[in-house]
């Protein structure tokens, strides 16, 4: 099973690079369930979650440059208009050497720079196909995990990485080094049905000028009609009895804001951001779920979390290719939000698991 499930995401990843055959899955893989869009006027948007345990092992990496290829393939089918990451992209930034304990859980089996490379090669079957938006998570900062605002994130996605960032980006902030990057940065997109599309992603536990620049954005006159999604790593915790907002984390960078702080200073008295996404919390139990936030204005604003990473406990394989396909319903306000893995489908053995289709895994919101 392992040698032809092996084959099989062989064949898949290499039959990506021409994705502009339309080459969706292997020819010999029958699939019961592809996936479609549910309305053919609708287009999507593709959602990872943490992705830190699929690059910080050699034997994990070959998974998310599967799900990136998938993406690349499937670009036509689902009308994919952007992919969009919850951050932790690696799981150490700057760490030179491997962990010496008999379980390699504190940067798996390769330094950061192997990490932040690998990531980097495998969002590359992306470039010049679609845009993709990465939040940053607290592992992708300082040593262990945040203790200050240094990354390696501008080294390995520079602007000109992917020349499918020049369509859409339309305004950026400086990072705590006061350099212009993508850790804080806004895509602009457009639909018949839905109009104009805004999405901000901020650095972990934003700074207080962060927040001030996303909201002096999204109030502008530019930007006041278009439906805003945030997209940040770290807003809800699932480690808990039920869902709830984080009001303080143990990280010790300097000016952050947590969960609460960002919707208080940022969302609850916005008028047009409709939809906040974040990554983080979860475990192998519930790596996704839906908390309905009340702003001001007792309007409701949809967080969702998702991070599959530890389905298969903290040293497993990444996540099992669990991706969300966001699907963007013609009536301009629904969006139905499927769960769905490339590594189960990729195999006539394992393809009947490819859907999660529990309350979680499968719903639709509608946003105000």
């Amino acid at each position: 099973m392992k040698t032809s499930l092996l084959l099989a995401i062989t064949t898949f990843v290499a039959s990506a690079t021409f994705a502009s055959i339309n080459v969706c899955n292997p020819p010999s893989i029958k699939l019961k369930e592809p996936p479609r869009l549910e309305n053919p006027d609708s287009f999507s948007m593709i959602l990872f979650g943490d992705t830190q345990t699929y690059n910080k092992f050699t034997f994990n990496q070959p998974i998310f440059e599967l799900m990136t290829a998938w993406t690349a393939s499937h670009k036509d089918i689902l009308k994919i208009k952007a992919t969009l990451s919850t951050g932790d992209i690696v799981d150490r930034n700057d760490a030179l050497i491997l962990s010496t304990t008999k379980l390699p859980r504190i940067n798996g089996n390769t330094p950061s720079m192997d990490m932040w490379q690998t990531a980097a090669r495998s969002y590359a079957r992306l470039d010049g196909v679609l845009p993709y938006i990465l939040a940053t998570g607290n592992h992708d900062y300082g040593y262990n995990s945040a203790e200050n605002r240094n990354t390696y994130f501008n080294k390995y996605f520079p602007i000109l990485k992917n020349k499918c960032w020049q369509d859409c980006l339309v305004s950026t902030a400086p990072n705590a080094q006061g350099v212009m990057s993508l850790e804080n940065a806004a895509y602009e997109f457009d639909d018949k049905n839905w109009g104009k599309i805004l999405v901000v992603s901020l650095e972990f536990a934003p700074r207080d000028c962060i927040l001030e620049w996303a909201k002096k954005l999204t109030k502008s006159d530019k930007y006041k009609n278009h439906k805003v999604i945030i997209l940040t790593h770290s807003i809800l915790n699932t480690k808990v009895n039920g869902v709830k907002i984080i009001e303080k984390e143990k990280y010790k960078l300097p000016e952050p804001n947590w969960g609460k702080a960002v919707l208080e200073k940022l969302v609850s008295d916005s008028d047009n951001i409709k939809l906040v996404l974040c990554g983080h919390s979860g475990d192998k139990t519930r790596f996704c779920s839906n908390l309905e936030y009340k702003n001001k204005a007792e309007r409701t604003v949809h967080i969702v979390m998702f991070n599959p990473q530890f389905i298969m406990g903290s040293d497993g394989n990444g996540g099992d290719g669990w991706l969300r396909i966001m699907e963007f319903m013609p009536d301009g306000k629904t969006i139905s939000m499927r769960t769905y893995s490339p590594l189960f489908a990729v195999s006539a053995i394992t393809q009947h698991l490819a859907w999660k289709k529990d309350s979680e895994g499968q719903f639709k919101i509608e946003i105000q």
